[in-house]
């Protein structure tokens, strides 16, 4: 048992749906990112977090994951390529750390598939694209503005 202390459900408006971006083009930020280990152990990988910036699903956050130490070489080369991508998409070629391809828009392709352990779609990353490329499922961005790209 846990105590709520004064919660009162009529003051707070319920949270959103779960469900997974429909698959398009979304005008995105990355807000944040970290290695971290491999559910084996035997490799890492680098997590980006990224925020929807605008259109219906404005907020809502999307997640990639590149294997870039991996004893299958053929992931690495597959990882480094997305993240090539990305920085690319970015204009930053040669960061020293991922946080230099934070609060940089950029148009990311999102595609779904099925997860292996529970059989329900997710999203999932198919690629990136410089903000100048026309996203397809998103508005565009309101010009100079002083706020942080994710709260334009």
């Amino acid at each position: 048992m846990a105590n709520l202390g004064n919660f009162n459900a009529n003051e707070v408006e319920p949270g959103g749906s779960f469900d997974p971006l429909p698959a398009g083009k979304y005008l995105v930020c990355l807000t944040a990112s970290q290695m971290k280990p491999t559910q084996r152990g035997d490799a890492s990988y680098l997590e980006l977090e990224f925020v929807v910036l605008e259109g219906q699903h404005k907020d809502r956050k999307i997640w990639d994951r590149l294997c870039l130490d991996h004893p299958n070489p053929q992931t690495v080369k597959i990882a480094r390529g997305s993240l090539s991508s990305l920085c690319r998409a970015a204009g930053v070629l040669q960061p020293r750390d991922s946080t230099e391809l934070h609060n940089i828009p950029v148009v990311a392709s999102i595609g779904l598939r099925k997860r292996a352990d529970t059989g329900e779609l997710t999203n999932a990353v198919r690629g990136y694209e410089p903000k100048s490329a026309t996203p397809v499922t998103a508005q565009p961005a309101p010009a100079n503005s002083s706020a942080p790209p994710w709260k334009r």
